[in-house]
This record gives structure tokens, sequence and C-alpha cells, in this order.
């Protein structure tokens, strides 16, 4: 018998990618999968690529349905997370996929989110410094936003480095429709979204609040732009420089160096740029850093699978570490092609 994961709302995008990769990990047992809508339906009907769990009946999301599992991964819109992980035991190993408890600073999540503050749970970013350790003691981990993810893969080091302004760094990062989930809208119609570009929450991402918490920087401009893909996540930030002389290969050094033990990021060759399919159903990012010619500021680009390392990669990486298996267990670097 392995390590028995139950699915909290296992019917969306992320829940179905949360089991899509368990059902492949060498040491879990998909536990429970729950869902409030469709609770009574047979998984089959709801996720037919998962071909191998079609006849699993999904149950209603309740703590009694959930609390005999090994360990939880919550797939649940804002605002569902915290209220059912208040009411499981405290020893169980949680980890929420969604936005409930990412934010340490409560000022921050009233600015962005509204509402009553439910705390912070430990960030669940493994190559963050440290980070890894903190993942692999806790028992409630909070997984990073999709975009919040690929910014901070991208910038982190280069702001620990000193090499970035802190209150000038830019962002651009263009998303798959998957990112907004599994419900019908009328602006994510396939008549809509094909041959199209559009800004989304200009200038008020729920993820800037955690670029800022996890980089260290202090100022951010952001703004993502859905595309015509099912998934990826191409991102690029353009930053100050914050000192003078800097070149291509220091910054790339600095990337290197901090990525150099990472199974999952992966620092692109010099004249490689990112592309999100070279990301597709895994849980790397890839990532490369210049000095734009004609403004002297750093452009860094950085790929990732918004469903991948984004999301339900990210949240398989730190259920591995805790629980004490292998980090890498059930995920993989390489994509798909072409």
């Amino acid at each position: 018998m392995g390590i028995r994961a139950a699915v909290a709302g296992a019917t969306g995008y992320a829940g179905g990618e949360v089991l899509r990769l368990l059902a492949g990990h060498p040491e879990f047992e998909i536990g429970p999968v729950t869902a409030n809508n469709s609770a009574g339906d047979r998984l089959g009907a709801l996720q037919p690529h998962l071909a191998d769990l079609a006849d699993r009946v999904v149950e209603p999301t309740s703590p009694g349905a959930l609390a005999d599992a090994d360990l939880i991964f919550l797939a649940l819109p804002h605002g569902a997370s915290a209220p059912l992980a208040a009411q499981l035991p405290a020893e169980l190993p949680i980890v929420d996929l969604g936005s409930d408890h990412r934010l340490a600073d409560p000022a921050a999540y009233a600015t962005y989110y509204g509402g009553d503050y439910p705390g912070a749970w430990t960030c669940g970013l493994p190559e963050l410094p440290g980070q890894r350790v903190e993942v692999a003691a806790a028992t409630r981990v909070a997984g990073t936003g999709c975009h919040a993810v690929a910014a901070i893969l991208a910038l982190a080091p280069l702001v620990a480095a000193e090499m970035v302004d802190r209150d000038d760094v830019v962002i651009t990062s263009v998303t798959g429709t998957s990112g907004a989930g599994r419900k019908p809208e009328p602006h994510l119609l396939g008549a809509e979204v094909m041959g199209d570009l559009s800004p989304y929450s200009v200038g008020a991402h729920r993820h800037v609040p955690e670029i800022l918490q996890a980089t260290g920087l202090r100022s951010l401009s952001f703004t993502p732009v859905l595309a015509p893909l099912p998934r990826g996540i191409l991102l690029t930030a353009s930053a100050k420089p914050a000192r003078s002389r800097l070149t291509a290969d220091a910054l790339r050094g600095v990337l290197t160096r901090a990525y150099a033990a990472e199974p999952f990021v992966h620092v692109l060759p010099e004249g490689r740029w990112p592309h999100t399919k070279s990301t597709l159903g895994t849980n790397a990012c890839h990532v490369q850093a210049t000095v734009d010619a004609g403004s002297g500021r750093i452009t860094v680009c950085s790929a990732i699978d918004n469903l991948g390392k984004g999301t339900a990669g990210q949240a398989i990486q730190c259920a591995n570490l805790m629980l004490g298996l292998d980090e890498t267990a059930g995920l993989t670097a390489s994509g798909v092609a072409p």
C-alpha cells in the first residue's frame, strides 16, 4: 500500500493535473477525490483523460471525506481552503494549491483579496534559499501562484546578488487560459480567445504581493496577458540595474550558480530563449537573461507550464519533501515535442 493522497477539487484543471501526476507516482496511491457540484458523478465523465481513474466516484468535499488520507491536496477556489483546513487534524499534511495562505502580510491580503485574513502557511517554492528545509518540516504548505513562480525564479537570485534596482522592475507575463480555472466564463470561450491577446487585472494582480514577498523587491509593475494557449507562461522582466557595467555573462553566472543543483530550473545556453512548449507537461522552469543593448536594462525571461511548476507539479514536489521522499519522484523536467 502506498501513501494515500486525497484531492479536494478533483474536477478542475489543477485537481485533474494533480491526479494525473499522482497516477504515475511511485509512492502515492489515490485516495478520496472530492468536489461539490460534481459529487456522485464518475471521474471519467469530468476528467476523460484520466482513463485509469474513470470509474472513481466523486465524493462531496468535507472534512470527513478527507481526514483519513495520509496527505491532502486542496485544489479549491479562493476562500474555500481556509475554512476546510481549519476542520482537519493539525498533524495531517496539506498542500494548498490555492491562494488563501500565501501572504504573510495581513495588509497585503486585505488590499489584494479582502475579507478575513486566514494566516500564512509555509511557502511552497523549494528553490528559494532555505525553503526546501522549511517545506520538509511543515504540515501546511501554500503553493506559490503560477505567475509568481515564473517571476520569482527569474528574479530572486539577481535581486539577492544586488544586481537589480528593487524599485524599478516591469513584468509582462503571457499565460494560457487554464490559469483562469475551469468555470465557464464568456471571455474564455474559444471564439473570444482564439486569435486574440488581452491584458487582465492590470495594475492590481494578486500575484504581485507574492513576488515582492519572495524576492525582496520594493516596487513592481506587473501586467498579465491572456493568450490563445491551453497552458503555459512566458514571462519577461525588465529591471533597472543596481550597478553600472553589468554584462549578460555576469547575469547568467549568478543564475547558473543559484540553480546549479536544482533539478527543475534550467538556465539555458547563451543565445537560447525560453519557449512555453519546452516546459509543457513538466515541472521545469527555463530561464535566460541579458542586458538590453539600447537601454542598459536587465532583461530576464522565464517559461513554465502554469499547471506544472506553476501549480500541480510544484504541489507534488512539496508533498515529496514533506513526506521524506525523493523530491523529483513522479515529476519530469523533460517536455513533449513537437
